[in-house]
C-alpha cells in the first residue's frame, strides 16, 4: 500500500549566513518574523520595513533520509511553493517551479542527502518575464500579471504588499509499488432519480505487465473494472440519492467516496472523497429585459445572498482548518449561501470547500486572473493550462462548487480602461477566457457552468460591464456618488459592489499601537490602500452627515469612526434592498467583501482581526429569508415584501408616518403578500407618504418590536441626516450580570451601536446598528468582557454611540 511520510521538521532558511528555523508549510515572511529579524508588518508601518524581502533569493534546506527497502518508487511531492524555484537533492537538480497554485512531484528513488529549494525573487522573475514579453496594462503599479501567483501578495486596495516566496503547503515522501493513482477525475451527476458517480482515473505503473483492479463503494453501492494500460472509468449508481441542497433550501448530505486500486496481492493505494448529489444550470436566457444570470440548483431557480472572499491572511500558511471553518460559519450566520472567491487570490485550500460543503455554501471559483493584462505567450501559457487542469480536477468532487468564471474585471478592463490601444495587438488574456479556459472545463468538468469574466455580458456584442447583460460590478457609486444612485439600475447579477469603513476601533488600537488616532494620521492612512480612499469616505460622509473637516480631537474621531461604519452599512443596504426587491430580473448580489487580510479600511464586513462590522450584522437583516423594505420608485413609495423561504408569505403591516419629536402623524395598517421565492409590492398611501425633513416612515410586520428579533422593520427618511431636526438622543442603560445590556430609549435615537471591543478588546456584541423609536427598547449580549466584573451602566454608555443632531 502507498506509505507517506511528511517532510515538515528540521527545515531550515539561510539568511545572511546563517540558519534560521523554518516552518514548514509557512512562508520567508512568517520565518524572519518567528526568529525576531522582521517586525511585524500588520503594525504601524511595519509592512514598509519589510519590502526588502520580496527583492531576495531565498533558500531552504534540510536533510532527507534515503527511503527504506521495501517500495519500487519514492516520490518526493510539493503540494505548493511559492513561487519560482530549483529543487536539488545532493546538489542534483530535480526541477525548476514557476506556479504558486500547482502541486509538483519528483522521482527520488533510492536517493538521500541535503534536500534544498532555493527561490527566487519574485520581482526579478516578473520583471525578467515582463522583459521578453513585453509591457502590458495593469490596474496597480506592480508585475504581478508576469508570473502565476496570488496577485495581491503585491499589494491591492485594502491589501500590503508582502511579496512572498516559500513551502506553502505541504511536502511529503510517497513510497509506492506496482502502481498508484494519478489523478481522479470524479464526475457527479443525477439521472433519473439516480446518484451517479463516474470515476475517471489514470494510473502510474512502475510495472506495466501487472494485473490492476479499481473498485468503488459510494452510499453502500460497490462496483470494479479491470485496468487497461493507464485509465480506467468506475461508475456507481445510487438509487434514490438524498439531494444536496445550498443553505435554506433543504439539506447538505454528504456520500462518502470510497476508491481502491488492487493488484493480485492486495490494495495498492486508495482515494477517499466526500460527494453531494445536486444538478447546476446557470440561466443566462435572453429576455425582454436583457439576459440574465440565475442560478438553478436542482431545478429551484435561486436569488444568491453572495459574498466575496479574498484570502484570509496575507500569509495563506497561517490559515488553519479551523480559522476557514470560522470565517464561513459566520458568513452563513449572516444569511449568506454563496462566496465567490475571487481572481486576485487563490485556488483555496480543500479545508475552505469542505466547510462549504458542510454549510450549504454555493462557491463561484476564479481562475486567478485580475485587474491586468495577462500575457499568452510562454512561459505562462503552459502553466495556466497546468493549473487549471490540475485544480478543476482537485476540486470537482466538492458539491458546492457551482461555476468556474474566468477571470476578474480584465474583460471589462479591455473595453473601458485604455488597454486596447495600449497593447496594440500584444496578447491580453482574451484567450484564456475564451478559448482555454471554456475548453479545459468543457473537457474535464462538464457538470459545471462556465462563464468567461466577472463582469461580463456573455459576449462582446454588449459592454462587459452592461447591467442588463449578465454579471455586473457597480464601482461609480462608491468612487463618484452618493449610494442612493444603486436605485438607479437593476443588474441581472450585482457580482461586486461595496463602500468603505474601517475597523473595530480594538483593531485599530492593536494594528497602530500609541498613535493618536485620526482619519488621515500616518498608521491610519498607512493602513488605507484605496487611491482616494479617504476623500471618498468623507465625501461619503459629506452627502449625509455634518462632520469635521480638519483637527480632529478624539471625540471628533470617535464619531467619524462610528458614522463611516453607519454610512457602510447603509450603503450596502440600500443597494441589496433594491436589488432584491426586483427579483426576479436581479438573481443575486456578491457584497464586495467578507473579509479582510490584515488591519486596514476596506469594504469588508469582518475586518483583518476577525471583528464583525455594524455591516456584518446588517446582512442578517438583508439576507434573511423574508425582508421588508420601503422603495422610492417612479410612480411613488412602494412597500416590498421579500420573501425567499419556501412558504407563501401574507404579512399584516402597520405603517406609521412620525414626527422626529415622536408623534404619530398618521397610521394605517396594511396586507402584503409575496408568494414562495417571490416579491410582493403594494404602494404607500400618499397620506402616509413622509413630508419633509422632520418626518419619517415605519413599516413593522410579523409584530416588530423595535426591529427586534420576532419583527421586520422597514424605515424610510426622505432627507439626509444633516437636514434632519433630530432631537438630542436621550436613552436608559442598564446591564445584567449575564452580560445583557437593555438600552431604552427616550427619544428617537438613530442607528444605535454599542462597540463592545471598546470596554475589552475580546467583547463583542450580538448585534449591530439599530434604530429605537421613544419608548422603545432593545437587548444586546455582550461575549467576552475580560474585567473582573460587568461594566456599569455608565461605562456601558461611553462604548454606545449614535446618531446625534448636526452641530
Amino acid at each position: 500500500m502507498l506509505d507517506v511520510t511528511p517532510i515538515h521538521e528540521g527545515w531550515v532558511l539561510r539568511h545572511d549566513g546563517a540558519g534560521l528555523p523554518a516552518t514548514v508549510p509557512g512562508c520567508v515572511h512568517t520565518d524572519l518574523l518567528a526568529a525576531g529579524v522582521v517586525p511585524d508588518p500588520f503594525l504601524g508601518r511595519g509592512e514598509t520595513e519589510v519590502a526588502w524581502v520580496g527583492r531576495r533569493d531565498w533558500l531552504y534546506e534540510t536533510t532527507l533520509a534515503p527511503a527504506p527497502g521495501g517500495h519500487e518508487r519514492t516520490d518526493l511531492v510539493f503540494d505548493g511553493l511559492d513561487t519560482v524555484a530549483e529543487v536539488r537533492l545532493d546538489g542534483r537538480l530535480l526541477g525548476t517551479v514557476r506556479n504558486m497554485h500547482r502541486s509538483y512531484r519528483f522521482d527520488v528513488t533510492g536517493l538521500g542527502g541535503r534536500l534544498s529549494v532555493h527561490f527566487r525573487s519574485a520581482y526579478g522573475e516578473a520583471e525578467a518575464v515582463r522583459g521578453r514579453l513585453g509591457e502590458r496594462p495593469n490596474a496597480y503599479p506592480e508585475p504581478f500579471q508576469y508570473l502565476r501567483k496570488m496577485a495581491c501578495s503585491f499589494g491591492w486596495d485594502w491589501g500590503p504588499t508582502l511579496v512572498t516566496a516559500g513551502i506553502w503547503k505541504p511536502v511529503r515522501l510517497e513510497h509506492w509499488t506496482t502502481a498508484r493513482m494519478a489523478r481522479v477525475r470524479p464526475l457527479v451527476t443525477v439521472e433519473q432519480g439516480l446518484g451517479v458517480v463516474e470515476l475517471h482515473v489514470e494510473v502510474d505503473r512502475s510495472r506495466a505487465e501487472a494485473g490492476l483492479t479499481l473498485s468503488a463503494r459510494v452510499g453502500g453501492v460497490g462496483a470494479a473494472v479491470d485496468v487497461v494500460g493507464t485509465s480506467a472509468v468506475v461508475r456507481v449508481e445510487v438509487p434514490d440519492a438524498d439531494l444536496w441542497w445550498p443553505r435554506g433550501y433543504g439539506e447538505q448530505p454528504l456520500y462518502e467516496v470510497e476508491l481502491i486500486l488492487s493488484d493480485s496481492g492486495g490494495p495498492l493505494d486508495s482515494w477517499n472523497r466526500r460527494v453531494g448529489f445536486r444538478t447546476v444550470e446557470l440561466d443566462r436566457r435572453e429576455d425582454e429585459h436583457g439576459s440574465g444570470f440565475t442560478f438553478v440548483v436542482n431545478g429551484e431557480r435561486l436569488f444568491a445572498r453572495g459574498v466575496n472572499w479574498i484570502p484570509d491572511d496575507a500569509f495563506p500558511s497561517r490559515i488553519t482548518r479551523e480559522r476557514y471553518r470560522t470565517r464561513l460559519t459566520q458568513a452563513a450566520d449572516a444569511g449568506v449561501d454563496l462566496v465567490r472567491v475571487w481572481g486576485g487570490g487563490l485556488y483555496e485550500s480543500e479545508d475552505f470547500y469542505d466547510a462549504c460543503d458542510e454549510l450549504g455554501l454555493l462557491v463561484w471559483q476564479d481562475f486567478p486572473f485580475a485587474c491586468a493584462a495577462y500575457p499568452e505567450e510562454q512561459p505562462l501559457r503552459g502553466e495556466v493550462e497546468a493549473e487549471a487542469r490540475e485544480n478543476v480536477v482537485r476540486l470537482m468532487p466538492h458539491p458546492s462548487l457551482v461555476l468556474w468564471n474566468g477571470n476578474n474585471e480584465n474583460l471589462w478592463g479591455f473595453r473601458d480602461w485604455d488597454w486596447e490601444r495600449r497593447l496594440a495587438g500584444e496578447s491580453w488574456g482574451e484567450g484564456y477566457y475564451l478559448g482555454l479556459l471554456p475548453r479545459l472545463v468543457a473537457e474535464l468538468d462538464p457538470t459545471r457552468p462556465y462563464t468567461a469574466g466577472s463582469p461580463w455580458s456573455g459576449s462582446w456584442d454588449h459592454h462587459p460591464n452592461d447591467p442588463a447583460h449578465g454579471t455586473h460590478h457597480s464601482w461609480e457609486v462608491w468612487n463618484r456618488r452618493d449610494y442612493a444612485d444603486y436605485r438607479l439600475e437593476v443588474p441581472r447579477f450585482a457580482a461586486e459592489f461595496g463602500w468603505q469603513a474601517p475597523p473595530a476601533y480594538a483593531t485599530l488600537r492593536r494594528a497602530l499601537p500609541g498613535e493618536v488616532l485620526a482619519p488621515d494620521s500616518p498608521g491610519m492612512l498607512h493602513h488605507q490602500k484605496a487611491d482616494d480612499g479617504n476623500g471618498k469616505l468623507a465625501r461619503g460622509l459629506a452627502r449625509h452627515f455634518a462632520v469635521p473637516e480638519q483637527g480632529f480631537g478624539e471625540a471628533d474621531f470617535d464619531r467619524w469612526h462610528h458614522l463611516t461604519q453607519v454610512n457602510q452599512a447603509r450603503a450596502v443596504a440600500t443597494g441589496i434592498e433594491h436589488w432584491r426587491s426586483h427579483w426576479p430580473v436581479c438573481a443575486g448580489t456578491i457584497l464586495w467583501q467578507l473579509n479582510d487580510c490584515w488591519p486596514v479600511t476596506s469594504w469588508a464586513a469582518i475586518d483583518g482581526d476577525g471583528r464583525e462590522k455594524p455591516l456584518y450584522h446588517e446582512l442578517k437583516r438583508l439576507y434573511a429569508d423574508r425582508l421588508l423594505t420601503l422603495q422610492p420608485r417612479p410612480d411613488g413609495l412602494v412597500l416590498a415584501a421579500v420573501n425567499q423561504s419556501a412558504e407563501a408569505w401574507e404579512c399584516r403591516v402597520v405603517l406609521r408616518r412620525m414626527s422626529v419629536e415622536g408623534a404619530v402623524v398618521a397610521e394605517a395598517p396594511v396586507e402584503v403578500a409575496a408568494g414562495a421565492r417571490a416579491v410582493g409590492d403594494l404602494r404607500v398611501p400618499e397620506d402616509l407618504v413622509p413630508v419633509g425633513p422632520k418626518e419619517f416612515l415605519v413599516a413593522d410586520g410579523d409584530g416588530a418590536v423595535g426591529g427586534g428579533p420576532g419583527g421586520l422593520r422597514a424605515l424610510y427618511f426622505a432627507a439626509a441626516d444633516h437636514e434632519i431636526p433630530y432631537p438630542r438622543p436621550r436613552f436608559d442603560v442598564s446591564v445584567a450580570a449575564a452580560g445583557e445590556v437593555t438600552v431604552t430609549a427616550r427619544t428617537l435615537v438613530r442607528d444605535l451601536l454599542l462597540q463592545a471591543d471598546r470596554l475589552s478588546p475580546g467583547a463583542s456584541a450580538d448585534r449591530g446598528l439599530v434604530t429605537l423609536l421613544p419608548g422603545e427598547r432593545v437587548t444586546i449580549g455582550v461575549r467576552g468582557w475580560e474585567t473582573p466584573g460587568d461594566p456599569d451602566a455608565e461605562t456601558v454608555r461611553s462604548a454606545l454611540y449614535c446618531v446625534e443632531p448636526a452641530r
